[in-house]
């Protein structure tokens, strides 16, 4: 079974510098080694999904430079654009009101990045 996601987890963007943390914020008081655990709806940009450093991805326009009459690609600094929940989460388990964000979850960035847990965070709550 995979495992649950707390404040603290390492998150990657496919298009990112590296993993960061997340933010979750005590809403659901559900908490794991006094720290409050992930769900389906945590993914509010630069609240619980952080920047990744530089962004690499081409249709990200502020990626492109005009040098003279040519654009050049020159990796700009990331601020995510989180368009849908977390998914796959939890069938079960339920953390104010919505369902549990997992190990295995992933959500999109608009620029096209995969946005993947890296880290969860918790090594002793599992969840279905």
């Amino acid at each position: 079974m995979p495992k649950c996601v707390h404040m603290g987890a390492k998150l990657k963007c496919s298009f990112g510098a590296g993993p960061k943390d997340m933010v979750v914020l005590p809403i659901s008081m559900a908490m794991n080694a006094n720290k409050p655990l992930a769900a389906e709806m945590d993914f509010v940009p630069m609240l619980n999904v952080p920047a990744f450093g530089q962004c690499k991805s081409v249709i990200n326009p502020m990626c492109w430079q005009m040098v003279g009459p040519v654009p050049v690609f020159k990796p700009a600094p990331c601020n995510p654009i989180t368009i849908m929940p977390w998914s796959p989460v939890s069938k079960k388990l339920k953390l104010g009101g919505f369902p549990a964000m997992l190990e295995t979850s992933k959500t999109m960035c608009i620029w096209m990045g995969s946005i993947t847990v890296d880290k969860p965070g918790v090594t002793n709550v599992e969840a279905t």
